[in-house]
Formats: structure tokens, C-alpha cells, sequence
């Protein structure tokens, strides 16, 4: 079992923040950035956000430090990261650390809850394994006991490998929501292991197109039926994002009228194929670099 986790004298743990509470904090709180993430394409921010006392560590990526894209309009992705929060907590699933879209030193920009590793290796305080035990590189065609199978892979030495994931609900649920976002970038790196046998998702900036754009790592349920919760939860994002729905409007400000109808028509389109997607063969399947 893992050590409870520490939190600093005046810091709050963000896994005992409940939504609403998160939401506040990085909305309302004094915003102060602390260092710069390296290795994103874009700009990331390390800060510390502070409001009625509390403090929390959080990610902040201004809309001024996003990278142009040939297939996304200039500036949204900030937005797309808060929608895929917004569609995370719809599916009751909390797979989305808090996120929400305010103003910061570097102007407007997302602002994310901070999920620590329970095992933090590095001076981030992300353990560089994170999502470790939940992907990995086999020999052989097959996956072993637990694995599902994702597609062979070239190793470091030449040799080719298997890429597998764990069967395991999390990433069930993760690949269903990744489904219905239209996720074309879920790599290793952006899962989070955290205290408690929680799991959570970063790097969400490109979802939402209107063309089908699923790159993934968690291919292994493909063409699978798809299990009873989550065809429960579908129904749910399915009324909500009708026109007249609350999840369509909470989406209205972050992305277009279009890609909110697609949202909904893959959401439907789930429903009734009643199974988890298979590559389309159109679009490169798997994220390069995996992870």
C-alpha cells in the first residue's frame, strides 16, 4: 500500500478537493507561476494557485504559448482541454483532473489541478513511470494475463515487440471517453496513477474535430461490446448534448456549434454500434511517439 500522501503546511491535497471546491480555487485563486514545464510542445506552467486560505499546485498553458496546428483553428485548445473536463465530469467518471478557462499572468489560458504521483521520482513531482504499470513492451504475439493487445512495436535494439495495456476499467473508461472527445493524441505519458488507486487523464488540447482523428494507446477493447456502465453513461452525454441539453451548453463557449453536434453524433453512433471503435485506417491509429 502506498504512503498517504504529504501536503506542505497551507496546501491543500487536490484529491481532497471535491469539483465544485477545485473549480473555485482555480477560478477565483491568485495565480503565481512557479517554473516552466520542459518537453511540451506548447507552453506549459508550473504554478501555485491560492484562494481563502487554500493553496494548490496547478498547470497553467496560455493561450499565447499554444503552438499553431494545421488542422486546429489558432487558439482553441485551451478550451478543448476545459470541454474534455466538462464531458469528463458528465460521464461521472472523474477521469479529467479539474480544469477550468480564466485569465492568468500570461493572459487566458486553461488552469489544471496538479496530480501528484504517489511513488514522485523526479523534481516535478510526477514520478517519470507514471502509467507504467499500465503499458508495456512483451515478446511474443500474445499478450499474457491481464494484457491487451495493442500492435507490435520496434524496440530500442531493432527487435520487434508487443504493445500492450492492462485490462483494466480504468482504461476502459478512458477509451470510451477518449471515443466520444475524438482524442487524436492519448499517449503513455499522459496518464496519471494517483493515491488510492485513482486514475487520471492530461492533454486534451486536440479533441473535438468534426473528422474522425482517434489516435490512441488503447486500442485493446477494439471492436469489443461495449460494458453496461458505459452504455448507461453514454445515454446520459447523449441527453445532455441534445439541443436543449445542459452539457451542450456548457460546452457552447469552448468549442463550435459543429463540433458539438459531431460530439453528439459519435456519442449516438456508439450507442448504436454498441461497441468500443476500430482504427478507421484513414488516420494513423497510434500516437507518434506512443509516449
Amino acid at each position: 500500500m502506498s504512503a498517504p500522501e504529504r501536503i506542505p503546511p497551507g496546501r491543500v491535497s487536490p484529491l481532497a478537493l471535491a469539483p465544485d471546491e477545485a473549480r473555485t480555487l482555480l477560478t477565483g485563486g491568485e495565480l503565481t507561476v512557479a517554473g516552466r514545464i520542459r518537453g511540451a510542445s506548447n507552453a506549459v506552467l508550473f504554478c501555485t494557485v491560492a484562494h481563502d486560505g487554500r493553496t494548490a499546485e496547478c498547470v497553467y498553458k496560455p493561450v499565447a504559448g499554444e503552438r499553431p496546428l494545421w488542422d486546429f483553428p489558432d487558439g482553441t485548445l485551451a478550451q478543448r482541454e476545459v470541454a474534455a473536463y466538462e464531458v469528463s465530469e458528465a460521464t461521472g467518471w472523474g477521469l479529467v483532473p479539474a480544469t477550468v478557462l480564466r485569465d492568468g499572468p500570461f493572459g487566458e489560458g486553461m488552469c489544471q489541478l496538479w496530480i501528484p504521483s504517489p511513488d514522485a521520482e523526479d523534481e516535478t513531482g510526477r514520478a517519470a513511470s507514471a502509467g507504467a504499470d499500465l503499458l508495456a513492451l512483451v515478446e511474443g504475439d500474445e499478450p499474457g494475463p491481464g494484457w491487451k493487445a495493442v500492435g507490435l512495436a520496434e524496440t530500442g535494439e531493432g527487435r520487434p515487440a508487443l504493445l500492450v495495456h492492462a485490462d483494466d476499467v480504468r482504461l476502459r473508461r478512458l477509451a470510451v471517453l477518449d471515443a466520444v472527445i475524438n482524442n487524436g493524441d492519448r499517449k503513455g505519458g499522459h496518464l496519471l496513477p494517483a493515491a488510492g488507486g485513482r486514475l487520471y487523464a492530461i492533454d486534451h488540447g486536440v479533441t473535438f474535430h468534426t473528422d474522425d482523428k482517434l489516435r490512441t494507446l488503447l486500442w485493446g477493447w477494439a471492436g469489443e461490446p461495449l460494458p453496461a456502465e458505459a452504455v448507461t453513461v453514454l445515454r446520459r452525454l447523449a441527453d445532455g448534448l441534445a439541443a436543449d441539453g445542459p452539457l451542450a451548453a456548457r460546452l457552447a463557449p469552448l468549442i463550435t456549434p459543429a463540433e458539438v453536434a459531431a460530439l453528439r453524433a459519435r456519442t449516438v453512433a456508439l450507442l448504436a454500434s454498441g461497441r468500443h471503435p476500430e482504427p478507421g485506417g484513414a488516420w494513423p491509429a497510434i500516437p507518434w511517439p506512443p509516449v
